[in-house]
């Protein structure tokens, strides 16, 4: 029988649970979520690719978007070691 959406919302929810700092997930990446004016926002994301260069980490911003107060919510993924 297939999955049911429920089921798949619950599976995907595990992963998420599994993916916070400090842990990794499935994939290997470990997580973190910040919520920031956009300003902030920005130099936290430079500050976190300087700290964990793309080349070496496979850093990404993986998730953002712009919150009705203004602020900006994302999700940094990186690897947990370089290479």
């Amino acid at each position: 029988m297939a999955d049911r959406p429920r089921d798949l919302a619950e599976r995907m929810a595990r992963r998420r649970k599994a993916g916070k700092p400090g842990r990794t997930a499935g994939d290997g990446y470990l997580r973190e979520t910040f919520t920031l004016p956009r300003a902030a926002a920005r130099e936290r994301a430079q500050a976190f690719f300087a700290r964990y260069p793309k080349a070496g980490y496979m850093s990404a911003v993986e998730t953002w978007r712009e919150l009705p107060g203004g602020d900006i919510e994302f999700t940094m993924r990186r690897l947990p070691s370089a290479d």
